[in-house]
């Protein structure tokens, strides 16, 4: 990174120096173009002053190798050249420096000179007998001025490349250095330092970013757990009928039952295969429901009438157990799963019987808004303890396991009802009191998104 920071503000520097001396030494051409200008309009005025007073003996004694003096006849003749035979001179009538000259005193032009070969500067100055007095100088092009500073530029452009690594680097190391003492495991703590400021956002996102790769190190590892967890219980839950179906088999195999005690022992296989087979049955729907129940229809329903549906087939478990059930309510149409949806009354409503007690009751109330469906079952049963209403919709988790073995069940019913409250966006609210009962006022849209 340093290294790219490096090579950015180095090229950024070379592309400034380049641009700043393309313009220095623009402006310094156009400096001695002017200074050039200015310095042959000085030389004509001195010049024509000192043909007026000694004419051409003046012109004769005149020593320069910088400066071209033209005087020119009122009628275009050349009298004299310092740097050409006049005789070999054609007519200057037309120049277009001698006709300003002739019109208004003074005149200038710029053109290539055929006699010199060479793009010169030309000035022309009228005298007082109608003849003009021409100073002309070579034209300096661009390549001669800048040859003339070429020691000075290579001077300063190298002086400024060096300064520019030494300031690239240092400022490369300046604006890694913060990153480099940053301490990543606890980045926030350097958001409000002066020397962190420029990269507080890259912190306060490494931070969320580390919080949410934390959250789902600890989500993975829970779910790993919970899987683990499920196929010991799975295992010991199948294992313990199976077990009693294998020793009931036995017995009655090898002929070691007594005639009144086969029709108990039959009993016995039977009630323990349903167990087993309910258990599976659960497994089966708990695993579709964790996949999200790709495979079930959504579709409008009553969730009234999918109440009573699950209220009537409780009805007989119910009064075996000496437990009323009522349905009270009106009608809620839903867009949902029906199955889900029924899974959820049946298992609550269950759930109610089975840990209740003879002369309880469990009530089911159905109350539709404009949005949601609230669904309460409420119970006389006895309760769930405050540390565990946390875990009761865990797969296999029993508050009172001694009274489970009693009641019987596959520990699922509530991991159900939790799936199935996800896939329908719901949401379950317990309130429960030891030895009193417990309360599940579940929320579900009408129309989840």
């Amino acid at each position: 990174m340093s290294k790219k920071i490096f090579r950015s503000i180095w090229m950024v520097s070379i592309l400034v120096l380049t641009a700043s001396l393309i313009i220095i030494m623009a402006a310094l051409y156009d400096y001695v173009d002017t200074t050039q200008r200015e310095q042959l309009v000085d030389e004509t005025h001195l010049a024509a002053k000192g043909v007026e007073l000694n004419g051409k003996k003046y012109l004769h004694k005149l020593d320069s190798d910088s400066y071209r003096i033209t005087w020119v006849a009122a009628d275009g003749t050349v009298l004299f050249d310092n740097r050409a035979d006049v005789d070999s001179m054609g007519n200057h009538k037309g120049r277009e420096e001698i006709k300003e000259a002739e019109k208004d005193g003074f005149g200038q032009s710029v053109r290539y000179s055929n006699t010199l070969s060479v793009k010169q500067l030309y000035a022309a100055e009228r005298l007082s007998d109608k003849s003009v007095l021409r100073v002309s100088i070579d034209q300096k092009p661009v390549w001669m001025v800048l040859l003339g500073i070429a020691p000075s530029i290579a001077f300063v452009a190298i002086f400024a490349i060096l300064i520019s690594l030494w300031l690239a680097s240092r400022l490369s190391w300046k604006i890694v250095e913060p990153i480099n003492k940053l301490n990543l495991d606890e980045a926030i703590q350097h958001v409000d330092e002066d020397d962190f400021k420029e990269i507080a956002p890259l912190i306060r996102r490494m931070t969320q970013q580390q919080e949410q790769l934390r959250k789902d190190r600890d989500e993975i590892a829970r779910s790993a757990q919970i899987r683990q967890d499920f196929t010991a219980n799975v295992s010991h839950e199948l294992k313990t009928p199976l077990h009693a179906i294998s020793g009931y088999a036995e017995l009655l195999e090898n002929g070691m039952v007594q005639e009144k005690d086969i029709r108990p022992f039959a009993a016995k296989i039977r009630s323990e295969s349903l167990r087993m087979a309910k258990l599976v049955e659960d497994t089966i729907g708990l695993s579709k429901l964790d996949s999200g129940a790709p495979e079930m229809k959504w579709e409008d329903t009553d969730l009234f009438t999918i109440a009573e549906n699950a209220v009537d087939c409780l009805e007989i478990p119910a009064e075996e157990a000496g437990v009323s059930i009522s349905l009270q309510g009106k009608s809620c149409p839903i867009h949902g799963i029906p199955e889900t949806l029924y899974s959820i009354v049946y298992n609550l409503c269950e759930n109610g019987i089975k840990y209740n007690h003879s002369g309880g009751y469990v009530h089911v109330h159905l109350e539709p808004t404009e949005s949601e469906i609230l669904l309460t079952v409420s119970d006389s049963g006895i309760g769930i303890p405050e540390d565990a209403q946390s875990r009761i919709f865990e797969r296999f988790y029993r508050v009172d396991k001694s009274r489970s073995k009693e009641v019987g069940g596959t520990g699922l019913g509530l991991s159900i009802v939790k799936h199935a409250l996800m896939i329908h966006h719901a949401t379950v609210h317990v309130d429960s009191i030891p030895g009193k009962g417990t309360t599940f006022t579940v929320r579900i849209p009408r129309r989840p998104m």
